[in-house]
């Protein structure tokens, strides 16, 4: 199952590839240079629809937990000084994602989407410790009656030129469903009460929808 975000890429791709495994045949006289181009053109499509999967995650609802939101690595367990919304300190735990992880956004708690903002910026490295302010980045806040308000960030990365948020101010979130995608490398962080109980540790490897991050 791929994500609806890459469905005219993966179109385009394989057409391409087509084009390219029968170019190659018919037009190049010198017959490694072709397979090697052949080779080259299918290699490159596996990797756009490895990508693009969106593999089926089912989520335990549990409003006492935050879930991971993505897959990936967690290379950050910080309290930090939040200044966009909340203006205290949270605590935030961060999860890269390089191009070989699935790249959906999921919802890591149910609730009701009070804040959403597109925000242009940089393309730094996605683990830069200034990617989370400067980098090109979407800030959503969801809020339900255990957590109190829960900000995600979906940060850009080095590679990513496209950021897509669905959230909208007075959607519902249901835990684990989808929230959005980012392109090709990125980092989505995590802005907690002061208060949750960690269940991440650094360098651990997370599956959104799937593992829990934090717990009350």
């Amino acid at each position: 199952m791929f994500h609806k975000e890459g469905h005219r890429i993966i179109l385009a791709a394989f057409f391409l590839t087509v084009l390219v495994v029968l170019g190659a045949e018919h037009l190049i006289p010198v017959k490694w240079l072709g397979i090697l181009l052949q080779t080259a053109a299918i290699i490159t499509f596996v990797l756009i629809l490895q990508f693009f999967r969106n593999p089926k995650r089912k989520t335990l609802l549990n409003e006492q937990h935050i879930i991971a939101p993505v897959d990936g690595k967690v290379v950050v367990i910080e309290e930090v000084m939040e200044k966009e919304y909340f203006n205290e300190k949270r605590l935030q735990v961060s999860i890269f994602m390089s191009p070989v992880n699935v790249h959906v956004t999921r919802y890591a708690l149910g609730g009701e989407v009070v804040y959403s903002k597109y925000h242009p910026g940089k393309y730094l490295v996605a683990w830069h410790p200034k990617s989370s302010e400067d980098n090109e980045r979407t800030s959503v806040v969801v809020k339900n009656p255990v957590w109190g308000e829960v900000m995600y960030k979906q940060i850009a990365g080095a590679l990513a030129r496209r950021i897509v948020n669905y959230a909208k101010p007075g959607d519902i979130a249901v835990q684990g469903s989808d929230a959005g995608f980012i392109k090709f490398g990125s980092r989505v962080d995590l802005l907690l009460p002061p208060d949750a109980s960690i269940k991440v540790r650094l360098n651990q490897h997370v599956k959104g929808g799937i593992d829990i991050i934090a717990e009350k």
